[in-house]
């Protein structure tokens, strides 16, 4: 998974295309992930004594890994993600169009 928690993406596919968030949460093994201010969905809830209210409650839902990709910090669009090993041995994340390292 090439995209992690507090990376910059831009959804690229759905009802939000176009739109820029910050990743709240990656969940790897579902390849979905948790977008600030996008793909808000309406849940209707229950009231649970004083806990918690009744009625219609909209939040963020995950959204797929495929339908957003990476905005690069230094060429300020989305880019292809790709991997390397650094001369120290590390591997990092890097933009596929102007080369920059991400991480």
């Amino acid at each position: 998974m090439n995209i992690r928690k507090n990376d910059t993406v831009l959804v690229i596919a759905g009802k939000d295309r176009g739109k820029k968030g910050r990743v709240r949460f990656a969940y790897p093994k579902k390849e979905r992930l948790l977008v600030e201010g996008i793909n808000f969905v309406k849940k209707h809830s229950r009231a649970r004594g004083a806990v918690r209210q009744a009625g219609i409650i909209e939040r963020e839902a995950p959204i797929h890994i495929s339908d957003v990709m990476l905005v690069c910090n230094k060429c300020n669009k989305p880019a292809r993600v790709g991997s390397r090993f650094l001369a120290d041995g590390r591997k990092v994340r890097f933009c596929r169009s102007c080369g920059e390292v991400i991480d």
